[in-house]
């Protein structure tokens, strides 16, 4: 018998044999030998129209019905994880991979689809690069994108698994940190919503940030091992590894092009690609965050193993795997700032070549990248992406210089995230020289042309404009300015709110703003309606859609304003309020479990949770809440009565190397115990502070508040993204004229707000009276600060550290200024939530007016005014009928082939009544089909044998 050929249609249809036993095995050997003995097979050739239909219809779509759920769940359970029913009825965390992994494979078939229709369309795409993805648990989202968390939950039920108690056993994804990688979260979803052709690119690291455990009131840090138990969200793509260098040494390029060089001799390590599909809502349309990996160019060195020096033959595998470790390796020493550097290298380096390769793929020629990709970058991180993009350009591709420069800057966007000076990335140029020598040269050859060009364009004040441009900073010692790089290598930055923007131009980056004032732009930052608010809070939810009569507010927030209409109708406004009270009362539930404090659900919810920083203030606000425990001690039994009760709660990770924030976590745990266990504050007030905050708890505290605190010192807060998510959840806001707070007034109305504090403007000239000591402090600051001194709610050695921060003339974020204001402020807060009505009218007023707060805006802002990229939606799968699509292969001579002998038996099997793993009806990606196979497809849709809807 000959061997029939690798890819053959014979090999396809040679039938697998399964032998019951023994000696039934040379008979029917002998059987199949016979009935292939007389064909040649090796002339056989492959019809590839019906190979394309074959895939179609093979790996057509999984249904989603319960019973087809189900199969999946046990198949994903039994041959993936290799458990038992037992064992997966005793394991939730079992339960939970099994059930992602089903999820997971629609979302796989969604995914390469969209990504093959982008393909063929030749579209440009964005790729969104940020060195954070704080993306929180996935399962929900999913589910809710998928719009299938009603038909899993029917068919886990049946299964006897709670799916609720399921999806807690994910774990939060350590990707991120705070605002900047939730955004970066956000703004996946609606990319791949708004059918925007995109990619997010990313690290996968293998610890986080850290864990937050709270210990005697102070933080701690331990490491946060999310994947412990693997993260089945991702699929390794082993294929795609791209080889990164750090060190070596540079040489002469062959060419003879003096402004070409050779890298070689380096530091080798590889980077591999994991895929995290990202599901659109109501749309087909899947993208794709991809997360780098650090492993060893060679596992191990086998002299040094063979000499018995086990610990130096396994170094380098260490050594590279460290990379991706942790997010945010701390900086405060030499070899914490080289791996930062490492780290932010080896990302770009991976993301440029890899963006590159598909660029080729398009065939078209290098003068059209920029018609092709958009590259936005998320802060200063991913920076050094303009240099090797460049690097990749003149060394490798042979562009000339000033081709290859003028690429760069069409390609590349940058989004600024900060004003704060210290928060702008530098790094010392002999750290730069060292670790990527290629990379420092072509900088300092940028900056000297960038010198060149403002010394033409400020030919008067050339000395000092130059001085304040450069990429260099000569003094005190000589660093790298990745921002005024950032800046220098893109067409357009932004900044992310309207008050941030203007800062920019005015204080962050004036000089540039006079070089180039047509590049400045803001756009707002947003939040997805769809995690925090759908999901998160779904009576909120359900009472919104009922009262405007659809859901279509998911993907319009801007319906949301039609809430106004209901202010005058007190059913609704009590139905707004009981909706309040059940996340109040799921909160106090998961206080009382996880943290064994007892709370009224009736109280005031007072939440502050945001990374803890000295200019967010919240010092200010435990300072508050020393000022509201002595009053309450020293009111009489009436006044304690018509006393609101508050519950406030404080959520937030300090910087490991940041001590003051970390000091002031101290303090506030400090006065939580004391008032706590105050029996005579017992239901008139609590304080928690909420260890390891993160995005499935910001889930549960959100929806749950009455009032959030945004309280930073004016001018100091870019934008922030948790008053978007508070306000939409109709929660009310205590803050500043400070971010987007200021756009959150316009929009819902200052007097649904409760504001206070100096201006922006205001400010300098307030920082110049303390430092001169002509601001006087208010007498009951005095009076709080005397009773923490006094020890009553404990002592610790550096509390006077923390006092000194903000006294002696030293208060550099102005909480004795703002101290009176916001006392005030909080005073009004009170009358308010006395009057329940007023308080229900004020939340619709807060959710109606975050319209303009949607992340779906955001990107649209970007697409439209940044990358110049188009929205493109996937039509979806076509329903082909088995029986219709046999009957037209029949017609058009394939039904011989592996194909129609397929569709015929299944429509045999089915006419028959019997069981069988073909459906009738397939769900066919029509983008893999050839232009024959689609003429075949068509053609039988006219004559009625298939149905051929074009899907959502």
């Amino acid at each position: 018998m000959k061997i029939p050929a690798k890819g053959s249609v014979s090999e396809r249809l040679m039938p697998t044999l399964h032998f019951d036993d023994e000696p039934n095995l040379q008979s029917s050997f002998s059987k199949v030998q016979a009935e292939y003995q007389d064909k040649d097979y090796q002339e056989v050739e492959t019809d590839t129209h019906a190979a394309s239909l074959l895939w179609a219809v093979l790996s057509s779509y999984i249904p989603n019905d319960s019973q087809t759920i189900q199969k999946s769940f046990v198949h994903r359970a039994a041959f993936d994880l290799a458990v038992t029913h037992a064992q997966v009825k005793e394991s939730v965390p079992a339960q939970f991979s099994a059930a992602a992994l089903s999820v997971r494979d629609r979302l796989v078939e969604r995914w390469k689809d969209t990504e093959l229709y982008f393909h063929q369309k030749q579209v440009k795409r964005v790729y969104y690069l940020s060195l954070e993805f704080l993306m929180g648990r996935s399962l929900t989202n999913a589910l809710s994108n998928l719009n299938l968390d009603e038909e899993y939950t029917r068919a886990m039920r049946d299964l006897g698994i709670q799916m609720e108690e399921l999806k807690q056993a994910e774990n939060d994804a350590g990707l991120g940190n705070g605002g900047l990688g939730r955004l970066a979260a956000c703004y996946l979803d609606s990319l791949a919503t708004k059918n925007y052709p995109a990619w997010g690119y990313g690290l996968r690291y293998q610890y986080g940030m850290f864990f937050q455990m709270i210990r005697d009131g102070y933080q701690f840090e331990a490491p946060d091992f999310w994947l412990r138990n693997g993260n089945p969200w991702e699929i390794e793509r082993l294929d795609i590894q791209w080889p990164i260098m750090f060190y070596g040494q540079l040489a002469p390029h062959p060419s003879g092009d003096p402004l070409r060089k050779v890298w070689t001799g380096g530091e080798l390590v590889n980077a591999v690609a994991y895929d995290v599909p990202v599901p659109g809502y109501n749309t087909f349309n899947t993208i794709n965050l991809r997360l780098w990996s650090s492993k060893p160019s060679n596992e191990f060195d086998l002299q040094f193993f063979n000499q018995g020096d086990y610990y130096k033959a396994i170094e380098n595998k260490q050594r590279s795997e460290t990379i991706t470790s942790v997010l945010y390796p701390n900086d405060n020493t030499s070899a914490g700032k080289e791996l930062r550097l490492k780290q932010q290298y080896f990302f770009v380096s991976a993301t440029l070549h890899d963006i590159m390769k598909r660029f080729r793929e398009t065939g078209k020629a290098l003068e059209e990248l920029p018609d092709m990709v958009s590259i936005q970058l998320n802060d200063t991180h991913p920076a050094l992406g303009i240099v090797e993009l460049l690097r990749i350009l003149v060394d490798l591709e042979g562009v000339a210089w000033s081709e290859a420069w003028a690429l760069c800057k069409k390609v590349f966007s940058y989004t600024n995230h900060t004003v704060l000076p210290e928060a702008l990335e530098k790094w010392d140029v002999s750290l730069m020289s060292n670790l990527l020598p290629r990379h420092m040269e072509l900088i300092y050859r940028i900056n000297y042309l960038f010198m060149e060009e403002v010394g033409r364009r400020f030919p008067e004040d050339a000395i000092e404009m130059k001085r304040k441009l450069s990429l260099i900073q000569e003094q005190p010692t000589r660093k790298v300015r990745m921002a005024h790089l950032a800046i220098v290598g893109s067409h357009t930055l932004n900044g992310v709110a309207a008050i941030h923007s203007d800062l920019l131009k005015t204080h962050v980056f004036p000089e540039f703003f006079k070089m180039y004032p047509s590049m400045f732009t803001n756009v707002t930052n947003g939040v997805t309606p769809r995690r925090w608010l759908h999901q998160s809070n779904p009576s909120l939810s359900r009472l919104i859609t009922n009262t405007l009569g659809s859901n279509d507010w998911v993907q319009d927030l801007s319906l949301l304003g039609d809430l106004r209409d209901h202010l005058d109708n007190e059913s609704f406004l009590k139905s707004w309020s009981s909706s309040k009270l059940k996340n109040k009362e799921r909160l106090r539930d998961w206080l009382e479990t996880n943290m064994n404090l007892n709370v009224r659900a009736d109280a005031l919810f007072d939440i502050q949770i945001k990374r803890i920083h000295e200019y967010k203030r919240q010092l200010l606000n435990v300072l508050s809440i020393v000022w509201r425990y002595r009053q309450i001690k020293g009111m009489s039994d009436e006044e304690r009565a018509d006393t609101v009760p508050r519950v406030i709660i404080f959520g937030g990770k300090a910087a490991p190397g940041y001590y003051n924030a970390k000091l002031v976590i101290k303090l506030i745990n400090m006065v939580a115990d004391k008032v706590n266990n105050d029996p005579d504050l017992q239901g008139l007030l609590n304080v928690a502070f909420v260890p390891n905050y993160c995005v499935s708890l910001a889930e549960i505290l959100i929806p749950a508040s009455d009032l959030s605190q945004h309280i930073s010192t004016a001018g100091m807060e870019a934008s922030g993204t948790s008053n978007m998510k508070f306000a939409l959840n109709g929660g009310l806001i205590i803050g500043t004229m400070d971010g987007a707070n200021i756009e959150i007034r316009e929009e819902i109305g200052e007097a649904n707000m409760f504001i206070f504090g100096a201006l922006t403007p205001e400010v300098e000239g307030w920082r110049k009276q303390v430092r001169e000591g002509k601001v006087v402090v208010d007498e009951h600051l005095l009076e709080t600060l005397k009773l923490v001194e006094s020890g009553i709610f404990g002592n610790f050695p550096e509390l006077p550290t923390l006092l000194d921060t903000f006294l002696h003339n030293n208060d550099y974020y102005l909480l004795t200024v703002d101290w009176a204001g916001y006392l005030e402020a909080q005073e009004r807060v009170d009358a308010a939530f006395k009057d329940k009505m007023k308080w229900a009218r004020m939340s619709v007023l807060s959710t109606a007016g975050s319209g303009k707060f949607s992340s779906d805006r955001s990107v649209t802002d970007y697409a439209e005014k940044i990358w110049n990229i188009k929205s493109l939606r996937r039509p979806g799968p076509i329903s082909v009928n088995t029986e219709g699509l046999s009957s037209q292969l029949e017609e058009e001579g394939m039904q011989s082939t592996s194909l129609g002998r397929h569709l015929s038996s299944s429509v045999e099997r089915n006419a028959g009544g019997l069981s069988t793993s073909i459906n009738s009806t397939h769900d066919i990606a029509y983008e893999r089909l050839t232009a024959s196979t689609r003429k075949i497809v068509s053609r039988s849709a006219e004559r009625g044998g298939l149905h051929i809807p074009q899907r959502k």
